[in-house]
């Protein structure tokens, strides 16, 4: 199967933010969307950074930081693994598991093209086996018995 397929099904819809939006307004985004990522960019298709709910508790953590302060590019990834809609689910599920991440942003010539979650992969990796599983059992019923 391939992220294309994926986002066929979801949508290519992404929420974005800049790097100069305050913390505060981006994670009102991630609470009022129900969502775990925001892809940082300043024109809402070139892929500057991403903001998890991971890089927040980071930022949370360093006791003497001014919260109220703080600024999206001042706790975003930078490094943006992504992927392409040709991509096939099990590459990204691999690099989800390589890099420890669980939000690969899709990209066609270097412009956002879409998100894809941990759970958007293992539910696509689930459909496929349950469709080999399927198409094992059917073949396994019409053999002939020997």
């Amino acid at each position: 199967m391939l992220i294309a397929e994926i986002l066929r099904g979801k949508g290519s819809g992404v929420q974005t933010t800049t790097a100069e939006a305050t913390l505060q307004s981006a994670i009102q985004i991630l609470a009022s969307e129900r969502i775990g990522v925001l892809v940082v960019s300043g024109n809402g298709r070139r892929i500057d950074g991403i903001l998890s709910e991971r890089d927040i508790v980071r930022g949370l953590a360093n006791e003497s930081a001014d919260f109220s302060a703080y600024k999206v590019g001042d706790l975003m990834t930078s490094k943006v693994f992504t992927c392409a809609p040709d991509d096939t689910v099990a590459s990204v599920m691999e690099l989800m598991d390589e890099k420890r991440i669980r939000h690969v942003p899709v990209a066609v010539a270097n412009e956002l093209a879409g998100v894809v979650s941990i759970r958007d992969v293992l539910n696509a990796r689930l459909r496929e086996a349950e469709a080999e599983q399927k198409e094992m059992a059917g073949y396994i019923a019409g053999s002939p018995q020997g």
